[in-house]
């Protein structure tokens, strides 16, 4: 893998992961027309996700000190036998709903590993899933007018939230954008929306490199390739963090019209090539 190459998969890789055009979809393109086998760059691909993990802790860190000490309350309060006390605070509250979403992706990831590696390899099912990303882009333009905060969300929102989560593990369907889909079919408020499609990414990005992580170390390092590592891992979470900026400001906007333009140009291109390869 040369510098070039490094370079632009990490920064598709930080851009895609939180702007809601897929950067599964988008790794496996790339690979698929630069040559790049995916077991060739493996442990790239986990350190690309450490740095997306890194730019949800930049942008988020008050919110994750915040989570952090109140698990700690939180289990204060469970060992003095005050119990849970879920609804004690709003912070309190989020940590719950968070682990409760992500269970239904966890569940997903695990049954349906081998089914959904089985699609990367395909760029028509890659297409397909960037046409419904498309047309969850565009129902989530039209949505969101309630204004649900975490203390009005329910059980059964987070649990929406999760499987919509669990569907972006196919390639080519956004995880920022089915899981801020979920929020706004489930009332949330669009800021919080998109604050708790962030928050949620962080066991699940962390949940998909302890489950490479193995696969990724047994395969071994060639030194030659740590400078084009290092620099992909930086400009990752760099425009990862732009992304989340960015993404901020367009869902309060309600500006996703052109993110289903892009993905639809996308997987209309990559139809065409497609039919023309055959």
């Amino acid at each position: 893998m040369t510098y070039f190459q490094a370079i632009i998969l990490g920064l598709v890789q930080g851009l895609a992961e939180f702007l809601p055009i897929s950067s599964s979809g988008h790794l496996a393109l790339l690979q698929y027309f630069f040559g790049v086998e995916p077991e060739s760059v493996l442990l790239f691909a986990v350190l690309l996700h450490v740095g997306t993990l890194i730019s949800v802790f930049v942008i988020y860190r008050r919110d994750i000190v915040e989570l952090v000490i109140e698990l700690f309350r939180t289990l204060k309060d469970l060992f003095t036998g005050r119990g849970l006390r879920i609804n004690s605070s709003p912070t309190r509250r989020l940590g719950f709903m968070i682990i409760v979403a992500t269970i239904p992706t966890a569940i997903a990831g695990l049954l349906l590993e081998d089914f959904f590696q089985g699609l990367y390899s395909s760029i028509i099912a890659i297409a397909i899933g960037l046409l419904l990303t498309g047309m969850i882009l565009l129902i989530a333009e039209r949505v969101g007018r309630d204004d649900k905060d975490v203390m009005g969300m329910k059980w059964r929102h987070a649990i929406f939230i999760g499987c919509m989560q669990g569907v972006a593990i196919c390639p080519g369907i956004s995880r920022s954008g089915s899981t801020l889909f979920g929020g706004l079919i489930a009332g949330l408020n669009r800021e919080f929306a998109v604050k708790f499609a962030f928050l949620i990414s962080i066991p699940s990005i962390l949940g998909s490199v302890i489950l490479e992580a193995p696969d990724a170390a047994a395969q071994g390092i060639d030194i030659t390739m740590l400078g084009p590592i290092a620099v992909g891992v930086v400009i990752s979470a760099a425009t990862g963090i732009l992304a989340i900026k960015t993404m901020i400001r367009v869902v309060a906007g309600k500006k996703l019209i052109g993110f289903t333009i892009y993905v639809w140009l996308v997987a209309i291109a990559v139809l065409g090539y497609s039919l023309i390869a055959l």
